[in-house]
């Protein structure tokens, strides 16, 4: 079995691969404070209460956009698993032609997301991942990754609007029941998702406008579905598809 791991700035998404089948999926808190024992403890719960031991896994690979926590992770893999992780870095086999002005620059989620995005959905396809930041990628014909569109995530814009002004208050994300609201509350939720929605149609529509062509449109991340429902421009929801990515990723390095 192969072990996944999704790092990012507020969660760390996993999951466990039997071929293309996952077995098994989590999400913990993104803590820079843990050690990796703490890490190894709590990832081996995790394994044990699903029926699995860390020394089935024959092989992991890692995703990360936080670098601090990459030497922590590393050493919990070894210790924990008996396994060296395989990093998404610079120079790994993923079947794509990025068309990045510097690849050293793209975050590997993202080359995760246009790989099992490509594998499932073909090209063109363009990706969009609600995390603490919402990013877009765009892979043309022929496996081409040609770039895309980084902006604040929902959850760390609406964070932002509370805590940038004295008197608006922190507020929970929800569709509101109307467009126009009739409290400071109802205004803060409209404003915030349906300007969210529509930031979102415009950039695909944009995006596509730019290609010259219509493209599949696959989204994943905590706020992916929410989005989804409320927009037509977006095609399919898929919660594991960095992880499928990562999967495939390691698929195409490992006896090369």
């Amino acid at each position: 079995m192969i072990f996944t791991m999704d790092i990012g700035n507020t969660n760390i998404k996993t999951a466990l691969f039997d071929g293309k089948e996952m077995r098994a999926y989590w999400r913990i808190s993104t803590n820079k404070m843990y050690s990796s024992d703490e890490y190894g403890m709590l990832i081996t719960n995790l394994f044990a209460h699903e029926g699995y031991s860390t020394t089935s896994c024959e092989g992991i690979i890692i995703s990360s956009v936080v670098p601090t926590i990459n030497f922590t992770i590393e050493h919990m893999c070894q210790n924990y698993f008996k396994k060296q992780p395989m990093m998404v870095v610079p120079g790994i086999r993923t079947g794509l032609n990025i068309k990045y002005e510097n690849p050293r620059e793209l975050g590997s989620d993202r080359i995760a997301n246009a790989v099992a995005a490509l594998e499932e959905y073909g090209s063109p396809v363009i990706t969009i991942d609600f995390g603490t930041a919402t990013t877009f990628g765009v892979v043309g014909e022929g496996g081409s990754f040609l770039g895309g569109a980084i902006c604040p995530g929902i959850k760390l814009a609406s964070e932002a609007l509370g805590s940038g002004t004295a008197k608006l208050p922190r507020f929970e994300l929800a569709k509101p029941e109307h467009v126009i609201g009739k409290s400071t509350l109802a205004n803060l939720q409209s404003g915030m998702f349906y300007g969210y929605v529509g930031l979102v149609q415009h950039l695909i529509y944009k995006i596509k406008q730019e290609l010259g062509q219509d493209a599949t449109v696959v989204a994943t991340g905590g706020m992916a579905q929410m989005i989804a429902n409320e927009s037509n421009a977006i095609d399919h929801v898929d919660g594991s598809l960095t992880l499928k990515g990562l999967r495939l990723i390691y698929e195409r390095n490992v006896n090369v």
